[in-house]
């Protein structure tokens, strides 16, 4: 328990001020660096990737944060409580509940086998026809137009000419789902099923492992379904829990938002971390993640390739435009909740107007979206060809009638920028969010000019955005694999960036700043390095998801 607030004079208001047990801080500030910021971005790709490294990493995270949490409560109990009924506090006690609860479920899932990862392995051989050796030998190399061929039956020719029997022998090699579900509740082992080789591998090694399977044996498998969406839901949710927590912990330290500033704070920080996340989607979708949602520059993969769940996810400039509708019609009331009962200011009305600009543009960016509102907006042109012989299709524009000349048919053709989204509303309203925070008048000098820090570099953003428009205009993709435009680097970072820079544009920190006769370009330098670091270590994290996943493909190959 901590000591009661001290209330005298001389007192330090913050613990950044306290003199004392400064090394029990600075441990307890680089533990939980280390776990959160290091290792737990590693065990989540782990998990992610079905690594059976996750476990590992996962005992090595909470030894770290039971650690760090440890040394705070003896810091705790040794200085006063400075920053009463703080989330800080309350958060570090709940988090590692969640964790040993992940944990816990991970091993059962180890011991039984994950049924995600047998439904993935089934959807993927039906996508990748296993062949034999024997087969093999009759095949010749491809040539350039095969390529199309990659994915058909062992036995297509591509002409359509394959028999029945012959798609039954290539399809001889498959395990029958009924043998992998009596492999997963303990009946013969199938060599040749990869799903269940760390089940298999640990019930028969370990009594840890052989207990494990037994209790996963007696959960019914609706229980067990319920404990892997829990399990994948800590997976998602973790991350942005650790941001919480080391934002909340620099808050506490700090002894900031205090009072009435708490809304100014709280504003400041939401809408500052949902720009940060947003800059690192956008650097993951340019190395390659969400490529099976076609969201990765690249072409939508169709079902057969993916599975019909995924086919149907809406497009990433349809949610980036669902967010920014739900941003605006929901801070809308929001804006003068910090003077509730007071008048109505100007300054009030510039916010409220911002969020009414988002709640149109968003709305804007999803109906340009949808593809019944483009068939609507066709309808003329449909009304039209349908008389001369045409026939409209929902999707890709018109069907050609195969009859008409050549050039008819060209005509008809539905344009390529048709089979890929470039929609500029979400790069349109930062682009004016970031020319009106950067003329925004603020109290004082150091405010304003942080104000344009961030303000400018969401310009960057639209214009580097706007590149990537002209690129893919210019040039649609016409690859599943991503085609990784250079201009996505810049937009990531202008948004991680100027995230960062938003979140500490909060008129405490920035009164903290001018009481240490700190300038603007102070914050500016700090957030500009460790942005570059950051994306560095991100693209270090996505790696080792893919050496994971490659691994567990190889070992995959070997077996089968």
């Amino acid at each position: 328990m901590s000591s009661p607030t001290v209330s005298t004079a001389s007192s330090p208001t913050s613990y950044f001020t306290h003199p004392g047990y400064s090394d029990l801080m600075l441990a307890h500030i680089s533990l939980m660096t280390i776990a959160w910021f290091f290792v737990l971005p590693i065990s989540v790709v782990l998990s992610v990737a079905r690594s059976r490294l996750a476990i590992v990493t996962q005992f090595g995270f909470f030894a770290l944060n039971a650690f760090g949490l440890l040394v705070g409560t003896i810091y705790n109990s040794r200085t006063p409580d400075l920053y009463e009924n703080n989330l800080h506090h309350k958060l570090g006690w709940a988090v590692p509940w969640v964790l040993l609860a992940q944990i816990i479920v991970g091993l059962l899932r180890f011991g039984a086998g994950s049924k995600e990862t047998e439904e993935a392995l089934m959807e993927e051989r039906h996508a990748f026809m296993p062949v034999s050796t024997h087969q093999m030998t009759g095949y010749q190399p491809m040539g350039p137009d095969s390529v199309a061929s990659m994915h058909r039956y062992s036995h297509d020719s591509g002409h359509g000419t394959e028999s029945d029997s012959s798609r039954n022998d290539s399809l001889a090699g498959l395990p029958d789902e009924k043998d992998e579900e009596a492999q997963r509740f303990g009946g013969d082992a199938d060599d040749h099923n990869p799903a269940s080789m760390g089940s298999r591998r640990v019930r028969g090694t370990t009594k840890l492992g052989r207990s494990l399977f037994r209790v996963s044996q007696l959960m019914p498998g609706q229980i067990l379904r319920i404990l892997t969406a829990f399990y994948d839901a800590v997976n998602v949710l973790i991350l942005i829990v650790g941001f919480v927590a080391l934002l909340t912990g620099f808050i506490t330290y700090g002894g900031v938002f205090r009072g009435s500033n708490i809304f100014n704070g709280l504003a400041h920080s939401v809408k500052g971390g949902i720009f940060f996340f947003y800059g690192l989607l956008t650097l993951g979708r340019w190395m390659g993640c969400f490529a099976e949602y076609g969201w990765a520059w690249n072409v939508r993969p169709p079902v057969g390739m993916v599975s019909a769940r995924k086919a149907k996810v809406p497009s990433a400039e349809f949610v980036e435009s669902f967010v920014i509708f739900l941003y605006g019609s929901t801070n809308v009331f929001l804006e003068h909740l910090a003077a509730w009962g007071d008048a109505w200011t100007a300054e009030d009305l510039e916010h409220v107007s911002i969020s009414i600009m988002f709640f149109g543009g968003g709305l804007c960016g999803m109906l340009v979206e949808s593809r019944k509102v483009r068939d609507l907006l066709n309808v003329s042109l449909s009304r039209w060809s349908s008389s001369q012989g045409q026939y409209p299709s929902r999707n890709r524009g018109f069907d050609v009638d195969r009859s008409n000349s050549l050039p008819d048919i060209e005509q008809w053709t539905p344009p390529k920028t048709y089979s890929f989204s470039m929609n500029p509303f979400p790069a349109m309203i930062i682009l004016l969010l970031g020319l009106m925070m950067s003329s925004h008048h603020q109290h004082s000098m150091v405010s304003t000019m942080v104000h344009k820090q961030w303000g400018t570099l969401f310009v960057g953003f639209a214009l580097a955005r706007a590149v990537t428009y002209v690129l893919t205009y210019l040039s649609p993709p016409s690859s599943y694999l991503p085609s990784r435009p250079p201009s996505e680097i810049i937009t990531s970072f202008c948004l991680i960036s100027g995230g960062l820079i938003f979140i500490a544009s909060n008129k405490d920190t920035v009164a903290a700043m001018e009481r240490y006769d700190l300038n603007a370009m102070f914050i500016f330098t700090v957030t500009m390095g460790f942005t570059a670091f950051l994306m560095a270590w991100e693209i270090i994290v996505l790696a080792v998801k893919g050496w994971a996943v490659r691994g567990r493909q190889h070992l995959r190959g070997n077996v089968d």
